[in-house]
Formats: C-alpha cells, structure tokens, sequence
C-alpha cells in the first residue's frame, strides 16, 4: 500500500514538471498556453460554473471541463516539444 502511494506521488511530480516544462517551452502555442494556465486557475478557483451543491452536476462539471482544456492543449502542442518535455520530466 505504501509502495503504491510513492509510486502515485512521483508519477504526480513527473506530469506537474512535465506541465511546467510545457508552460515554459518558446514553441508552445499561445492558445494550449492559454488553455492549460484557465484549467489550473479552474482547478484551484473556489468559483465552479455549476456549483458544488448541486448533486452529481456539481462535481461532474470538474471532471469535464479541466481535463478537456487540458486534452485540447496537448493536441495543439507539436510532438516533439511533448516528446522533448516528457524526456526531460522523466530524467531531472
């Protein structure tokens, strides 16, 4: 169990340094730029375009929006800054 719990820590650090290195590449485009700082600002904003309380919509509403921008910008990245970002995540 706790094994399973590091491997889950560091495959977290791994995709925030590799986001970090996205955000930080001259040839991302503006717009998956854009589109992955709103889905952190999403994330860590406590304003919800449906809110909370509402059952069921409330959370379904974060399990689309954040990983939609997120997928959009990915696709709009060229591969090899994805492959070059990926390699240097994985070998700090």
């Amino acid at each position: 169990m706790i094994e399973r719990l590091r491997d889950l820590g560091a495959s977290i650090k791994r995709e925030l340094a590799f986001y970090r290195r996205v955000l930080q590449h001259d040839r991302t485009p503006r717009l998956a730029h854009w589109l992955l700082w709103i889905a952190l600002a999403y994330v860590a904003s406590p304003i919800d375009l449906i809110p909370d309380f509402i059952p069921i919509l409330g959370h379904l509403d974060d399990l689309i929006i954040v990983p939609a921008m997120v997928i959009i910008a990915l696709r709009l990245i060229p591969d090899d800054v994805i492959a070059e970002c990926r390699k240097a995540a994985e070998n700090p």
